[in-house]
């Protein structure tokens, strides 16, 4: 057998492609689209993809016109999908949002919705909740 001898720009290519699919996979983890391999569960981090989506860009505008072809179009690809990904996880998110606020606001015009409420370990005000898209 021939023994191939690895160059470091190699080594580089190997390491930088395994660092755009680490990035992704955390990206796609974080959107539920993957299992979490700690709790075997799917779990959704909306911001967190975010962040890791916007690390990933980040590093494309740093390595700009430094990359061979090939990492070029890995990256290029890989942030396109993850970018489609996320609008429509993020979409897919905000749609059972409104839904949970049209039940509130099933009640009579002139009187306010319930308070849930408090449970006894619960020591948060519930005049103090959090309301998106009122």
């Amino acid at each position: 057998m021939t023994e191939q001898k690895y160059t470091e720009k190699d080594l580089h290519k190997a390491l930088f492609m395994n660092l755009v699919m680490m990035l992704a996979s955390s990206a796609m983890q974080q959107m539920g689209k993957l299992v979490n391999p700690i709790t075997n569960k799917t779990e959704t981090n909306i911001e967190g993809a975010q962040v890791t989506i916007d690390m990933l860009a980040m590093l494309q505008q740093k390595t700009a016109k430094n990359l061979d072809t090939d990492e070029q179009r890995m990256i290029d690809q890989t942030l396109t999908s993850l970018q489609l990904t996320f609008v429509e996880t993020s979409q897919t998110a905000g749609k059972t949002k409104p839904a949970q606020d049209t039940a509130d606001k099933k009640t009579d015009a002139g009187s306010t919705p319930p308070s849930p409420a408090p449970e006894a370990g619960d020591k948060k005000d519930p005049k103090f909740r959090k309301s998106y898209g009122e």
